[in-house]
């Protein structure tokens, strides 16, 4: 599949906002809750004998929170002032994100710096990439430099690899036709991404195989 410009009517403004709103709530109402739930069993007396459990559930989700927010800061926001990413922090960014997961990570991103425009979708790509890995295998995510042009990819490898409908529309920058929202904005996000700065995004998934390639202004 490759990169095509949607016809129909696509979230713009306040809509895309708020999907991209929705798509946070709901990345942090998981660790957000488990703290809580950590947090009342620190104050139940008759769980006194569960503290060590408490304290262990809520210092995890505090750490997953934390590599949400991070990560969020610059996938899908302007990260303060900050103009330039090297290729180590973003690694830092999306193996926070996939650390206990049943994927294995590998990050080839050639050292140097990126932009914003390619540190987002650089980092998009790489938890989508991860995320078409849902009963485990090995993601590896790389870039090459070639003249003008930057090529970031995602290649997922895995028993049950593959992508939702709603990722397939995304990613082609097309407009959900069912299915779920919050499963569909992170993929269109990272077109949108590829397409505003002028630059392409191929998609393949085959049987126990999806690439991601973006290809954008160097």
């Amino acid at each position: 599949m490759t990169d095509t410009v949607a016809t129909s009517s696509l979230p713009d403004g306040q809509a895309l906002a708020a999907l991209v709103a929705g798509k946070l709530c709901h990345d942090f109402i998981s660790p957000a809750g488990a703290i809580r739930s950590g947090l009342d069993l620190l104050k139940d007396p008759t769980a006194q004998d569960m503290r060590d459990d408490a304290m262990s559930l809520i210092e995890a989700s505090a750490k997953k929170m934390v590599a949400l927010v991070a990560f969020a800061r610059v996938a899908f926001g302007a990260s303060t002032s900050t103009e330039r990413f090297s290729a180590a922090e973003l690694g830092e960014l999306v193996t926070g994100l996939a650390e206990g997961g049943r994927a294995t990570l590998e990050w080839r991103v050639e050292s140097g710096d990126y932009s914003k425009a390619q540190a987002r979708a650089l980092v998009n790509l790489g938890w989508l990439t991860i995320g078409a890995l849902p009963s485990g295998g090995a993601a590896v995510v790389s870039t090459r430099r070639d003249g003008d042009t930057l090529q970031i990819t995602g290649l997922a490898e895995g028993a049950r690899a593959r992508l939702k409908a709603e990722a397939v529309a995304g990613l082609a920058g097309q407009p959900l036709a069912e299915g779920l929202q919050g499963q569909w904005i992170q993929p269109y996000w990272l077109w949108l991404t590829a397409h505003d700065a002028g630059g392409s995004l191929d998609v393949v998934a085959e049987d126990g195989r999806v690439s991601l390639t973006v290809h954008m202004p160097n």
